[in-house]
């Protein structure tokens, strides 16, 4: 049974992404004004939004809470309501414990996770008014367990992850719907940073096409390329001990 009640019939169906200017965001964007949803996309920089053929365009600073506030006001007075609001803004800087930078980590934090609860205090009450709609967080396979040069990246993305799992839990009796996003490695200017290779790279545009086959599928959990993930998910499970063992060894951590 899902998790999540389905959501299908993407005409007409009302959206708001924030992140949208590049990567994933942009791809998701794209796909579902494909479909014939009523797109609003948000970002810092309004330049690359206008490309994206959305209906509402609002530039906002998730550092803000004050402008996600009006921004979502904003979207919800042109709409009528929100029947999907998506939180893919982020940041990534590779990081190790024998480099570390506190300016750096915190600047994570500020965009990747309280970014992030900024978003939730703007599109909660409407949500709550409504008695409907789904809330989606983009989070990242580096959330599930510790990994090299993930020191500033993998926290926040933990953090969302248990956000997540927390807001399913408060608000399904209310008929609003979660789900969390964490996807592999995906071909994005963030993950151009990395000097590794990247195994089961993606493309944004295939990331999003997984993105909204798992919220189709009434998912919580939409992790993907599922080569890949799986993996992932049988490393999470082992003990501490075995776990940290086997990530030295195929990171050459």
């Amino acid at each position: 049974m899902p998790l999540n009640p389905p959501l299908h019939s993407w005409r007409g169906r009302r959206v708001w992404i924030v992140g949208a200017s590049s990567g994933i965001g942009a791809a998701l964007a794209h796909a579902l004004i494909e479909r014939g949803a009523r797109v609003a996309v948000s970002a810092r920089r309004i330049e690359p939004l206008a490309a994206l053929g959305a209906e509402q365009v609002v530039a906002v600073d998730v550092c803000c809470a004050q402008a996600l506030r009006s921004a979502a006001d904003a979207v919800c007075a042109a709409f009528g309501g929100l029947d999907l609001a998506v939180y893919c803004a982020g940041t990534y800087a590779p990081m190790r414990a024998t480099a570390f930078e506190l300016d750096v980590a915190l600047a994570h934090d500020e965009v990747n996770y309280r970014g992030a609860l900024r978003w939730l205090a703007a599109v909660l009450p409407p949500l709550l008014a409504q008695r409907d709609g789904h809330l989606s967080l983009v989070s990242s396979v580096a959330g599930w367990r510790g990994l090299p040069q993930a020191l500033a990246y993998g926290p926040t993305k933990a953090a969302l992850i248990n956000l997540a799992e927390t807001l399913h839990l408060d608000l399904r009796e209310h008929g609003i719907g979660v789900s969390v996003v964490n996807p592999g490695f995906v071909d994005t200017p963030l993950t151009a940073a990395n000097r590794f290779p990247m195994p089961a790279l993606l493309t944004p545009a295939q990331a999003a096409q997984a993105i909204v086959r798992g919220w189709e599928r009434g998912r919580f959990d939409i992790h993907f390329p599922r080569r890949f993930t799986l993996g992932l998910r049988l490393l999470r499970a082992l003990p501490d001990r075995v776990y940290f063992s086997a990530t030295r060894r195929i990171t050459g951590g």
